[in-house]
C-alpha cells in the first residue's frame, strides 16, 4: 500500500492517495510508519483539517506516534493548515526532536508570521545537542524583524561556514535588503559562492523595493554563469519602467524574441506596463494583441491603465467595455484604473458616473478605490456621494486608516463642512508623525476662510511635536496672504529653515511673492521674484494680479510681458495687461493690446459654470 500511496502523492493525486487509504483501511490493511508522511502531506495540499486529526489518531493507535519521520510529517501539516496549538503540542510530544522536525517547525512558524516563538524555540532546542544547518538558519534569517537579529543569524552562518553557501547567502542578501542595507546585501551577494537565478531573482527584487533600478540593470548586464528567467526579466523590466528607460527596455524585448525566450502573461504585462510609462502606447498596444488568447484580467488591466496615463481616455472607456465579450469580468483593480485614471485626466464627473456603474455591478470599493473616489467628490462638491463612502469606510472598518481618514477629512473640508472634518480629525485618535492630516484641516480652514482656526490647528501640530513638512508651512504662507499678514508671513519662512531644517520651496516662495502683491510690497515683491533662478508661471501671475489691484502700470508691463514669454498660448497676461491699461484711461493702449492678442490668435477664455441636477 505505501508504495502506491507513495507514487499517487509524487503525481499531485492526493485525494486519491486518501481514497486508497480509507479502502485498505477499511479492509482492516494496516499501513507501516512510512505511509503516515505521505498522507499527512496529501491533507496539507487539501487544507482537509477534519481527515488530518482523522489521520493523527490512527497514527497514534497504530503506535507509530514516536516515529520521528511520522510526528515530523504531522507537524508539518499542522503548521500548514494553520492549526499551531496542535503542531506546537506534537512538536513537544517528540522526546528527542532532530534537526528536520526543527528546520519543519521553524519554517511552519515563519510562514504563520510567529516570528518570536520561532526564535524563542530555535534558542531552546536548536543550540543543543545537534549542529544547526542551512536549512535551519535560512529559516530563522525569514523570521528577523530587525538588522541586529539578522546580524545574530549572519555569525551564526559565518561560525558554522555556510555563510556563502548559496541558500543562507540569499536568504541573508534578502534580510539586509529587507532592513535596507544596500552595501552589506552587495557584498554578501558578491560572496556567494556559486549563484543561481534565485540568488539574482533575491538581490534585483530588492534592489527595486529600494529604489536601485539603476543597479538592477547593471547586475542584470553582468549576469553569469545562469540565464535569466520570466522572474528576472519582470523584475528588470520594472526597474526599465521605474527610470523610463525604454531603450533598455527595447533590447530587453528584443533578448526574449531573440532567444525564443518567450513569454508568459506577467512577462507580457511588464512589457505593457513598461512602454506605457516611456509613452510608446502603439508598442504597449501590440504586446497586448501578440498575447492574444493567452490574456487574463491582469493584463487587460495593465493596458487600460497605459491608455489612461497616455491620455488616451476613449480608447480605455472602449477596451473596458470589450472585456465582456471575450468572457471576462471587471474586478476592483479594472474599476479602480478607470475611475483613477479619468480623475487625474480632471473628468472627475466621468469618474463619478463610473463610481455608480461599480456599485450597480455590486463591486465593493477596495481602499485604493475609495482614496481615488474622496477627491472626486470633493472636486464636484457631491457631499452625498462622499457621505455614503464615508459609511462604507466605517461599515468596512477601513476608517481606522490615516489615509482614508486624512482624504475624509479633505472632503468635507472641500465641501465647506470644516466642522464635520474637525470632528472626524479629532475621533481619530492614532496620528502619526506624518503632517499629512494635519495639513488637510489647515488647507482647509484656509479654503472656508477660517483663518484664526487653521492657525489654531498649526499650533496645536507643534505643541503636539509633529514635525511640519513644505506643504505644511504652503497652507500657512496662504492664509497669511489673504489675511494680509506679512510680518507674520516672514516669521512663518524663517521658522522653515531655523526650528525644522526646511528649505523653502519655490511653492513657498510663490506664497510669499503673492502675500507681498496682495499687501501692496510690490517692489519687495519683484526683487524676490528677481532672486529666482526660474520664476514659475503662478507666482508672475500672481503679482501681474497685483500690479492690477494696484495701478501699477510698469510692473503690469514687465510681469505680463514675462507670463507671455513663458506660456505664449495663454491670453490671461494680455488681457489683464489691457483691463490695466482702460482703468487708466489708457483706451489706445488697451486697443493696441487686443489687437496683439487678435494677431496671435489668442482669444479670451469665456467664464462658465456648472450646476448639478438631482
Amino acid at each position: 500500500m505505501q508504495r502506491e500511496i507513495s507514487k499517487l502523492v509524487a503525481d499531485g493525486f492526493y485525494r486519491e492517495a486518501l481514497c486508497l487509504y480509507a479502502k485498505q483501511h477499511s479492509s482492516s490493511l494496516g499501513p507501516n510508519k512510512f505511509t503516515f508522511p505521505y498522507l499527512l502531506k496529501s491533507c496539507g495540499k487539501l487544507n482537509a483539517p477534519t481527515q488530518g486529526q482523522i489521520l493523527h489518531t490512527h497514527l497514534m493507535k497504530t503506535g507509530f506516534g514516536a516515529n520521528i519521520y511520522a510526528s515530523t510529517a504531522l507537524t508539518d501539516m499542522y503548521m500548514k493548515l494553520h492549526l499551531l496549538d496542535y503542531a506546537l503540542k506534537s512538536f513537544d510530544e517528540i522526546p528527542e526532536p532532530n534537526l528536520v522536525l526543527v528546520n519543519a517547525t521553524l519554517s511552519g512558524l515563519s510562514r504563520n508570521g510567529h516570528y518570536r516563538e520561532a526564535f524563542q524555540m530555535f534558542r531552546q532546542v536548536g543550540l543543543g545537542k545537534w549542529r544547526p544547518d542551512s536549512v535551519t538558519l535560512a529559516s530563522l534569517l525569514v523570521l528577523c524583524e530587525s538588522l541586529e537579529a539578522g546580524l545574530q543569524v549572519h555569525c551564526w552562518a559565518v561560525k558554522l561556514g555556510v555563510e556563502t553557501e548559496v541558500y543562507v547567502g540569499t536568504s541573508l542578501v534578502t534580510m539586509y535588503l529587507g532592513c535596507a542595507e544596500l552595501v552589506p546585501a552587495r557584498k554578501m551577494f558578491e560572496m556567494i559562492s556559486s549563484r543561481n537565478v534565485v540568488s539574482y531573482n533575491a538581490y534585483v527584487s530588492g534592489l527595486l523595493q529600494n529604489g536601485a533600478a539603476r543597479i538592477v540593470l547593471d547586475v542584470f548586464n553582468n549576469m553569469k554563469g545562469c540565464s535569466p528567467n520570466s522572474v528576472t526579466l519582470i523584475h528588470v523590466l520594472s526597474a526599465c519602467s521605474n527610470l523610463v528607460y525604454l531603450q533598455f527596455g527595447r533590447q530587453v524585448h528584443g533578448l526574449i524574441k531573440k532567444t525564443d525566450m518567450g513569454f508568459d502573461t506577467m512577462v507580457g504585462t511588464a512589457l505593457v506596463d513598461m512602454y506605457s510609462k516611456c509613452k510608446q502606447l502603439k508598442w504597449a498596444y501590440d504586446v497586448f494583441q501578440e498575447l492574444n488568447g493567452n490574456r487574463n484580467l491582469v493584463i487587460w488591466n495593465s493596458m487600460i491603465a497605459g491608455m489612461m496615463s497616455n491620455d488616451q481616455s476613449d480608447n480605455a472607456i472602449e477596451l473596458f467595455a470589450q472585456l465582456e465579450s471575450v468572457g471576462l469580468k471587471p474586478d476592483s483593480a479594472t474599476w479602480n484604473a478607470m475611475i483613477s485614471g479619468l480623475m487625474q485626466l480632471g473628468k472627475e464627473f466621468e469618474a463619478f458616473m463610473f463610481f455608480k456603474k461599480m456599485q450597480l455591478a455590486g463591486i465593493i470599493p477596495s481602499l485604493k478605490s475609495i482614496t481615488s473616489l474622496l477627491p472626486v467628490c470633493s472636486a464636484l462638491s457631491a457631499l452625498r456621494c462622499g457621505k455614503e463612502i464615508h459609511g462604507h469606510t466605517i461599515r468596512t472598518g477601513i476608517f481606522k486608516d490615516e489615509f482614508i481618514c486624512t482624504a475624509v477629512v479633505d472632503m468635507y473640508m472641500k465641501c465647506g463642512l470644516s466642522s464635520w472634518g474637525h470632528r472626524i480629525f479629532d475621533l481619530f485618535e492614532k496620528k502619526t508623525n506624518d503632517p499629512a492630516i494635519w495639513n488637510a484641516m489647515i488647507s482647509g480652514y484656509g479654503r472656508n476662510g477660517d483663518m484664526e482656526s487653521g492657525f489654531k490647528v498649526f499650533d496645536q501640530m507643534i505643541e503636539q511635536r509633529i514635525k511640519p513638512n513644505s506643504a505644511t508651512f504652503n497652507c500657512i504662507l496662504s492664509m497669511c496672504s489673504h489675511t494680509g499678514q506679512v510680518e507674520k508671513g516672514w516669521q512663518f519662512l524663517g521658522m522653515m529653515s531655523r526650528d525644522f531644517g526646511l528649505k523653502p520651496t519655490p511653492g513657498n516662495i510663490n506664497c510669499i511673492v503673492d502675500l507681498l502683491g496682495r499687501s501692496g510690497w510690490l517692489d519687495e515683491a519683484r526683487e524676490l521674484l528677481q532672486e529666482l533662478p526660474e520664476p514659475s508661471a503662478s507666482a508672475i501671475a500672481s503679482l501681474l494680479n497685483a500690479s492690477k489691484c494696484h495701478s501699477d502700470i510698469k510692473l503690469g508691463e514687465q510681469m505680463a510681458k514675462m507670463l507671455s514669454e513663458l506660456e505664449p498660448e495663454n491670453p490671461t497676461p494680455l488681457v489683464i495687461l489691457s483691463n490695466i491699461y482702460a482703468g487708466q484711461g489708457r483706451w489706445r493702449d488697451a486697443e493696441w493690446v487686443r489687437k496683439m492678442m487678435n494677431d496671435r490668435g489668442l482669444m479670451k477664455l469665456p467664464g462658465l459654470s456648472s450646476i448639478r441636477v438631482t
